[in-house]
């Protein structure tokens, strides 16, 4: 009888367990299981899951168009779109989402900002609690800085971002370095912010397998959370806890980058709210603050201003966006950085595998075998990604463990490599650079590693 042994090695200086990786798993190449497609071009994360209905696919085109197409200002002809604001970030959701892949700070050009952020948001929010354990929103601006406006209305203001760059070094002597962004508000349009206001900035993430990632059990995100505090050795993710507007109760958070929302339909009524201003039937209202009176009077598209109908598509759509193949998981220098991740323990995180639950709403969903690479939980990841501002029962120095699949298509979708919850990661080496707090230990064993062992890493990323 063939007897297949681990692979075992030390996580690092601080640590002392010996790690198990797992052997490879051909299916690991299928990391939507049946909802997988096979594309690599820019379209990649874009398309519908492939074991839709044709129903589902028309209601899939729908959602993308009106996801896509920018709104507008009311009144219009244009009824079916107006609107938007009286504040705001974006025109459409898509302009965030550019095909539906990965938003980034805005590029800087012989050392000043180009321009505006649009997909690099900001929230607000001063010390205390607001009803359901949310954040208690900035007096004068709310609980997110939009730095547009319709006309008539004055924008909040304008966003100035500065970079410090640190220097580092690997074992081996090689060098790197880090940007470390500052922000700052000018031309405040409704006068000074609260001075305790917390501010957290978050760039827009790629869409991928958002509806798989809902189908995960609440017991296997729970079951995570276990495991690392058994294991003791200083992994200690947890679970958010949020208000959903759609259930009407309080539920685990899985989405936003510090897992502030539960669902799907929540998250996306929610960004329609707070990023374009366009209300809904679970969020009726624009956030115009008491001093901002041009907002409060300003004409408005409805009540509400995207019906049910319009909007229940844009969430399949968002539910649906398919999980691209993984592409070369099973070429040599992808295999050694599989190894790698694994001895690195980045996948006590990173929680490779799952078996989605039940799920109602789109049944297809449900019952399949995925590999996103996240175990939806919150880390304390240090203070160098700190932003200091709590979001339910997330620290100042929490986020949740995103999920890795669609990564390596990000260059090609959006044309840019900026990562993290900010974008200040230049490459995905750098984003492992940045990881502190619990995953110290496996940036160690990172800095460690040879520059080929770096670039095996690197490939099995890119890879997913």
């Amino acid at each position: 009888m063939k007897i297949l042994l681990p692979l075992l090695l030390l996580t690092g200086a601080a640590a002392a367990t010996l790690q198990f990786v797992p052997p490879f798993d051909p299916a690991e190449k299928l990391p939507g299981g049946d909802t997988t497609v096979h594309e690599t071009g820019k379209n990649a994360l874009s398309l519908a899951a492939a074991n839709l209905t044709d129903d589902q696919t028309t209601a899939f085109d729908i959602g993308n168009s009106f996801f896509k197409k920018n709104w507008v200002e009311a009144p219009a002809s244009t009824t079916a779109r107006d609107g938007l604001g009286p504040h705001f970030i974006a025109h459409s959701c898509g302009a965030c989402h550019t095909e539906d892949g990965r938003g980034a700070p805005p590029v800087f050009s012989n050392g000043l900002q180009s321009e505006q952020p649009v997909a690099l948001l900001f929230r607000l929010s001063i010390p205390g609690r607001a009803p359901h354990g949310s954040p208690k929103p900035e007096p004068r601006y709310g609980g997110q800085f939009n730095n547009s406006a319709i006309s008539e209305v004055k924008p909040e203001g304008q966003v100035q971002i500065r970079y410090e760059e640190i220097a580092g070094q690997f074992a081996d002597g090689s060098h790197y370095s880090l940007l470390k962004p500052s922000y700052a508000f000018t031309d405040l349009g409704y006068g000074p912010m609260h001075p305790a206001t917390l501010v957290s900035p978050r760039v827009a993430p790629h869409m991928t397998g958002l509806g798989l990632l809902e189908a995960i059990r609440e017991r296997d995100i729970l079951a995570n959370a276990r495991r690392q505090a058994a294991d003791k050795e200083g992994i200690q993710g947890r679970p958010n806890r949020v208000w959903d507007a759609y259930a009407n109760k309080m539920v685990i958070g899985r989405f936003g980058w510090k897992a502030n929302s539960g669902t799907v339909a929540h998250q996306s009524a929610a960004a329609f709210n707070g990023d374009l201003g366009i209300t809904s039937s679970r969020f009726p209202a624009e956030e115009c603050m008491p001093s901002q009176t041009d907002c409060r009077k300003a004409p408005r598209g409805g009540h509400p201003e995207i019906p049910d109908k319009l909007l229940d598509q844009v969430i399949l759509y968002s539910r649906t966006q398919a999980v691209p193949a993984a592409r070369d998981l099973d070429d040599p220098a992808a295999l050694r950085g599989r190894t790698l991740f694994h001895q690195a323990r980045c996948a006590s995180c990173h929680v490779p595998r799952y078996v989605t639950g039940e799920f109602k709403a789109i049944p297809q969903l449900g019952g399949q075998t995925i590999y996103p690479y996240t175990d939806l939980l919150l880390h304390d990841m240090g203070e160098g990604l700190a932003d200091h501002r709590p979001d339910h029962l997330a620290g100042g120095r929490d986020w949740k463990t995103p999920p890795l699949w669609g990564l390596g298509l990000v260059p090609v979708v959006n044309g840019h490599t900026r990562y993290l919850h900010d974008g200040r990661a230049r490459n995905l080496l750098e984003a492992v650079l940045w990881h502190g707090g619990e995953a110290e230990a496996s940036k160690q064993f990172v800095l460690n590693l040879s520059q080929q062992d770096r670039e095996n890493l690197v490939r099995f990323l890119t890879s997913l």
